[in-house]
């Protein structure tokens, strides 16, 4: 188990950004497969971004390609996701998860075993 702290959410208008940041103190983070998943009010989870351990494989949702960026800086234990141009459909709670080791499989929450406490992102019309 891997304990993550995500963070960096709050109330933006549309059009503006967000920085999220994920991180997960005391582990060797590069072991881990990292994803973003949000929450609106009365819907499923899903899937936002995924990176892999180096960073050299990136999977995006249709609905953020081109306006959301995923990174990490596996020095300091963190992912990010650079959220642009946010629109009020965008407005959920923000999770960050992580699975030990690769998958395929990404865009699944079953895939992901650590999860952390959400953030909320509020995107006013």
């Amino acid at each position: 188990q891997v304990q993550l702290v995500d963070a960096g959410g709050g109330l933006v208008q549309a059009g503006g950004s967000l920085r999220l940041s994920c991180a997960a103190p005391g582990r060797t983070f590069s072991n881990y497969f990292m994803g973003w998943f949000r929450q609106a009010p009365g819907k499923e989870r899903e899937f936002v971004a995924a990176i892999n351990w180096s960073g050299g494989s990136i999977y995006y949702a249709e609905s953020v390609k081109g306006r959301f960026t995923i990174s990490r800086d596996n020095a300091k234990n963190t992912v990010y996701l650079q959220m642009n141009s946010l629109k009020p459909e965008d407005t959920a709670v923000y999770y960050c998860a992580a699975r030990y080791g690769s998958t395929t499989y990404y865009y699944n929450r079953a895939s992901y075993s650590n999860w952390g406490r959400g953030t909320q992102v509020t995107v006013s019309s």
